[in-house]
């Protein structure tokens, strides 16, 4: 077998380590919506899940194995003859099937854990990987802990098991506690001195509780490892496992360096981060590597300037490479001159500098105001509008009515007059909302929102932030009150108005759907 191809192989965990992060519990239909992503995104291996831990994992594997053809489906296996059974019947019908089974090696493990001794560690690896072997060809065995097993007991596992007709080797970094050095040497001299481990593939599985997940990841491959686990988001259990999008990037971006890359459609990344946001109401930090909103987002005004004149200044890929439409200039309160005059030049307005000067002392005004100033805002200034105008919230009472809530707002329309309209919801929240949208007739279909705390002790207040897509553009809307329920009524109205004022007519004939 070739132990040095061209590319590593990408083993994507995301419903199986992934979803065993507190609070990332798929369907099995979730989990066949986003097989289907990973395989158009190009992974080579995709785990299921673990068929002996529940039902759900296991229709999950049939359904996906009944469906995804072209990608190899592994399972995960105790070393057990129950699990195992169990993987295999899982799998039936897979086109490309892989069992992979695991056990734990470290001495606190084998004590605490398993409390089976080093030689019955070894019988039980070398009698399970071939039971494995008897239902499929491809089989991969993990030494749970492996990174901090004694290095001489974890050659002898892993030689075992490949005599057993393992044909991938993973060692898990389960903790996250090693280094990228420790990691690169461990797999440098496994791949050396195992007897046989010139024909298999060796394969990386890193933890995130150090932050060194994906820097441990590629530190394996530098070592010898041709296969890295990871997940989209770098979910995973605890601080969650290395992170695929920042995996594939960085053998595409530092290529030259590594001289090896994957074989995933990068353009896909964040279509696929999105969706499994979306899938299990889980969303990324804004400054998230790849995939985070402020990824390839600049408000800096020297950063802005450096843009304008060439973008490798600030940027090192570019922001379609991974699934975004462009380089998001942030007009805000850090933003320079340059900036706001190219942004205007851009909207179609061409001014002498003593004009600019003026709208950019404008816009700096605003900025006390608001954090982000979007292309209407800038309009309305130079048409020596008040920017802001619109719907205003006046009152609101909210009431729980046992398994509803109610709502009830008033509020101040751009002509001045009082609108009040009322509505039920699922929560306060909902209920919220769903008056507002009567009220104004701007329909907004939310599918994430947050709140979150600004500020410290008496003087703290709650900030409310959503987004949404409409007709290809982008809309943030934020507010801020010390109550939350109002932060998040001021954040909707923030969000209609900006739609209400591109609209032609300034009427709400409108339905946007909000994005993670």
């Amino acid at each position: 077998m070739n132990t040095t191809p061209e590319f590593v192989r990408i083993f994507d965990t995301t419903l199986r380590d992934g979803e065993q992060s507190p609070g990332c519990s798929m369907t099995p239909q979730q989990k066949v919506v986003m097989a289907r992503a990973l395989a158009e995104l190009g992974v080579d291996i995709i785990e299921t899940g673990f068929p002996a831990s529940s039902q759900s994992d296991r229709e999950a594997t049939a359904q996906i194995a009944r469906e995804l053809r072209n990608t190899t489906l592994a399972v995960l296996s105790r070393c057990l003859p129950g699990d195992i059974e169990a993987s295999a019947r899982a799998l039936e019908g897979a086109a490309k099937p892989r069992i992979h089974v695991f056990l734990s090696t470290s001495p606190l493990h084998r004590e605490h854990k398993l409390r089976m001794s080093k030689a019955q560690v070894l019988e039980s690896i070398g009698t399970h990987v071939a039971m494995a072997r008897r239902y499929v060809a491809d089989i991969e065995f993990s030494p749970e802990d492996g990174t901090r097993t004694e290095e001489d007991f974890l050659h002898e596992a892993v030689a075992v098991a490949i005599q057993a007709g393992a044909t991938t080797i993973n060692v898990p970094d389960t903790l996250g506690y090693t280094t990228p050095e420790e990691i690169r040497g461990l797999f440098e001299r496994m791949i050396a001195n195992i007897p046989g481990a010139k024909d298999v593939i060796f394969s990386a599985h890193c933890h995130n509780d150090l932050g060194l997940a994906v820097a441990n990841s590629l530190a394996a491959m530098e070592g010898g490892a041709r296969q890295i686990e990871c997940t989209i988001n770098g979910i995973g259990e605890r601080a969650g496992n290395a992170a695929l999008e920042e995996l594939v990037m960085a053998l595409k971006v530092r290529n030259a360096f590594y001289n090896i890359d994957s074989r995933v459609d990068t353009r896909r990344l964040v279509p696929t981060s999105q969706l499994l946001q979306r899938l299990i109401g889980m969303p990324v930090q804004r400054n998230k590597a790849i995939v985070g909103q402020n990824a390839f987002a600049h408000e800096s005004g020297i950063h802005q300037h450096g843009m304008l004149r060439n973008r490798s200044t600030y940027e090192i890929m570019n922001p379609s490479d991974v699934g975004w439409p462009d380089t998001k200039m942030v007009l805000g309160r850090h933003s320079g001159r340059a900036a706001v005059g190219h942004r205007l030049r851009a909207l179609g307005y061409t001014m002498e500098d003593e004009q600019l000067d003026q709208v950019f002392a404008q816009f700096k005004a605003l900025c006390e105001q608001q954090r982000v100033v979007e292309d209407d805002d800038l309009e309305r200034l130079i048409d020596g509008g008040v920017v802001g105008q619109g719907y205003r919230l006046s009152s609101m009472t909210i009431s729980d009515r046992g398994q509803r809530a109610s709502a009830q707002v008033e509020l101040s329309n751009p002509e001045g007059r009082k609108v009040s309209e009322s509505a039920l919801g699922d929560g306060p929240v909902d209920a919220l909302f769903a008056a507002l949208s009567n009220a104004t007739g701007v329909k907004l279909s939310l599918e994430s929102y947050s709140v979150h705390s600004v500020g410290l002790g008496t003087d703290a207040q709650g900030e409310a932030s959503l987004s949404v897509h409409h007709e290809g553009v982008e809309y943030q809307g934020t507010g801020t009150s010390r109550d939350i329920i109002e932060a998040s009524a001021l954040a909707w109205l923030d969000v209609a108005n900006r739609i209400l004022r591109r609209s032609p007519t300034g009427t709400p004939t409108l339905d946007a759907r909000a994005t993670a």
